[in-house]
């Protein structure tokens, strides 16, 4: 038996569980990759020592025997338990047991599933099945809104078209425009954070996309005396990177809008309504950096600007930073964002060039490579 597996073992290094399989004394005759990776041991260390060794001391008297009876005389064991790894450090684990007989002999199998990986992939299968329903909540809301807001917005305006009889009625007109265009700036944001599609990745120079993003606002930015420097950093030549466009830009011009907001209308010397944005990269990452010398963001409320909803400006929604981070994640990057009060911030937004595993993008050999022609 132990033979045969061997003989086959590099279907079971395929396998994302660890395998161990055991003599009915509980003497190990095979372990597979993973429960190299999964305890530390390396096959050689395992195959000839008893399954004890993965269990802690007090578990040695009834826990282990209880486990092994169960796999030789009933239907098997399977449920969580705390091992033991090389280290001497703990492992919470899912543990199935069975038995069976081959060639008048009688072996036990035992497979180990890391619970913490577990966790997380039910955590992200229910992180999906609650974006969904989010999802799916926020349209009707907003589909139930959106008419009475259009109703009462359309009336506020035929009001204001009329003769108005006090400047304290025109004042109050112009105070219900300006909420009802506000709601529905928050359903529109809304939307646009809860239904964020899955991006699609496609191979884009690093440098048009920043271009395109800030044509897309300079020419509307010069009448107030806003200015953009973009600085190339060190980039080298052409530098790629694989992104969906279209989340990217909306992800770049929502941090624009921050500086440009945190900058103001107000009067200021030159130099402070001026938004640099700064490009760097290296071999695995490329680095967007949008700097301003505007009013800052304090220590207290900096934890809490990713938040839904948190905006330290009565008039904002507090989404657009949300909305930022769910795509810069989901395209596997990071976002670092720097800020003193009354001193400006700094959004660092760090993307990988190439997503995709060494394997999809190069020749992992010379073999490799010769192989191409013959497929």
């Amino acid at each position: 038996m132990t033979e045969i597996l061997k003989s086959r073992q590099f279907l079971l290094d395929f396998v994302q569980v660890a395998f161990i399989l055991t003599d009915i004394h509980s003497k190990i005759l095979y372990a597979n990759r993973y429960a190299e990776h999964l305890f530390g041991y390396t096959k050689e260390e395992m195959e000839g020592q008893r399954i004890r060794t993965f269990f802690f001391e007090e578990d040695l008297k009834y826990f282990l025997p209880n486990i092994v009876f169960l796999a030789i005389y009933k239907a098997g064991f399977e449920g969580d338990g705390l091992l033991r790894q090389k280290d001497g450090k703990g492992i919470f684990v899912h543990l199935s047991t069975a038995s069976f007989k081959e060639g008048g002999e009688t072996f036990l199998t035992f497979s180990f599933q890391e619970i913490q990986r577990l966790k997380r992939l039910e955590r992200e299968k229910l992180e999906l099945r609650h974006r969904a329903s989010l999802g799916m909540m926020v349209e009707e809301i907003a589909h139930q809104v959106r008419n009475p807001i259009a109703s009462i917005g359309g009336y506020a305006q035929r009001l204001m078209k009329t003769s108005v009889s006090s400047p304290k009625t025109e004042d109050y007109l112009n105070r219900i425009l300006r909420e009802t265009k506000r709601l529905a700036e928050m359903i529109r944001r809304m939307e646009e954070l809860v239904k964020i599609p899955r991006p699609v990745f496609q191979r884009e120079k690093f440098l048009d996309v920043v271009e395109k993003t800030l044509q897309s606002v300079s020419q509307e930015e010069k009448s107030r005396g806003i200015s953009f420097n973009l600085e190339e950093g060190s980039l080298k030549g052409e530098e790629y990177f694989y992104i969906d466009r279209g989340l990217v830009i909306r992800a770049l011009l929502h941090i624009l809008e921050n500086s440009i907001e945190s900058i103001g209308q107000g009067k200021g010397k030159k130099d402070r309504k001026r938004i640099r944005v700064f490009l760097a990269c290296n071999e695995e990452d490329v680095e967007i950096s949008v700097s301003d010398r505007g009013e800052g963001i304090s220590k207290k409320n900096l934890d809490r600007i990713f938040e839904p909803f948190f905006s330290t400006r009565p008039e904002r929604v507090g989404l657009g930073l949300a909305f930022v981070k769910r795509v810069v994640e989901d395209h596997g990057g990071r976002i670092r964002i720097d800020s003193r009060l009354r001193s400006g911030t700094t959004v660092t937004l760090t993307f990988p060039k190439d997503r995709r595993r060494p394997i999809r993008r190069e020749w992992l050999s010379s073999e490799a490579e010769n192989q191409y022609s013959s497929l």
